[in-house]
């Protein structure tokens, strides 16, 4: 079985393989995925910019491609370091997790992806969540969308979980995440959806497939590890990977 793990998403399909395309289809089926379908990057960034004016920095856009995907304490140590504010990682992170409290359980499902969730869970693809946030902002997350995350094997947390040693871009999140499959596939079986060139990077050094839907702020240079690069979770073809088509 191909296995799909999701994660921490318009015009014509933009593709960069690195693989011959013949190898994309496959007879097996399952699913990983990283790209848990929340559009929550506009809240961290707003929260993040929030922050930084406060201490008269600027959000630039190497800060902001250099912390997607990455765990919690990563996250603020990058801030503290790039920005060099004159609070510690933690209290960086507390003020972020006040700025996101209210906002985040608004955040709607990104486009596609509800239907996405619903046909592979439909066909018995095992599916899974493996995000780079805390337990507590995956609840945030999750709180107007239990119906669809319920439908998840399970949920790997890279910033809460013992077994996940390092964080993004090292491979640990995803082969947790797959190993805890009931038929624990092997890597190249697993397919993961990713929004970050840090998870990208991750899921390739997992030796998984991946496809990514990137922010527009996301530079070309940084999508060329990704097996497939779509504009949108609404075109993704699942019978490329031989998934069972819509």
């Amino acid at each position: 079985m191909l296995s799909s793990i999701w994660m921490d998403f318009y015009s014509v399909i933009r593709r960069a393989f690195n693989v011959p395309f013949a190898n994309l289809m496959s007879d097996s089926r399952a699913s990983t995925v990283n790209l848990n379908g929340i559009d929550s990057e506009p809240v961290y960034y707003k929260a993040q910019s929030k922050i930084l004016e406060r201490f008269g920095k600027k959000y630039t856009d190497d800060i902001r491609h250099k912390i997607m995907g990455t765990r919690e304490m990563d996250t603020g140590r990058i801030f503290i370091e790039e920005a060099k504010l004159p609070i510690t990682s933690q209290e960086f992170m507390a003020m972020q997790t006040e700025e996101i409290r209210v906002e985040m359980p608004k955040v709607p499902l990104m486009p596609g992806a509800e239907r996405l969730i619903r046909h592979l869970h439909s066909h018995k693809i095992p599916m899974a969540v493996a995000t780079s946030s805390s337990r507590g902002h995956i609840e945030l997350k999750f709180t107007n969308h239990q119906d669809l995350f319920s439908l998840m094997d399970h949920v790997v947390s890279g910033t809460s979980d013992e077994e996940v040693k390092n964080g993004k871009p090292a491979p640990d999140i995803f082969l947790v995440c797959a190993s805890k499959f009931q038929d624990s596939p092997l890597p190249e079986k697993v397919l993961v959806f990713e929004d970050a060139p840090n998870g990208v990077l991750a899921a390739r050094a997992a030796g998984m497939q991946v496809v990514m839907v990137p922010e527009d702020h996301i530079p070309e240079e940084k999508r060329s590890q990704a097996t497939l690069v779509l504009p949108s979770l609404e075109v993704f073809q699942p019978e490329l990977f031989g998934l069972p088509p819509f």
